[in-house]
């Protein structure tokens, strides 16, 4: 197999890429030893493996929408933390200046 060659000035051009010249060396081991593993890749036998998008196979997990019982009005306004009119929630302002209505 034949080493794959990789111009990192180039690749980072073509990225916009702002790459020092101490990354370089480093960045050019690394781009070409990604390419020789895909190069390797590419020499197995996958006659009859079926292509994937995923490991596992995927299926849709889907409960009957039945009615069920729901809290009150009253049950849930009994979580807050301080009520205006007993219709409300309270909440603490957020912005300085505002007013309370």
């Amino acid at each position: 197999m034949e080493e794959p060659r990789i111009d990192v000035g180039y690749v980072a051009k073509l990225s916009r890429l702002e790459i020092s010249e101490e990354q370089k060396p480093k960045l050019q081991k690394d781009l070409e030893s990604i390419v020789g593993y895909i190069a390797a890749l590419s020499e197995l036998d996958l006659t009859g493996v079926e292509p994937t998008a995923h490991a596992t196979a995927l299926s849709n997990v889907w409960r009957e929408d039945t009615p069920e019982v729901s809290n009150t009005r009253e049950q849930m306004l009994g979580n807050a933390p301080a009520l205006i009119d007993e219709e409300l929630i309270k909440i603490p302002k957020v912005l300085p200046g505002e007013g309370s209505n």
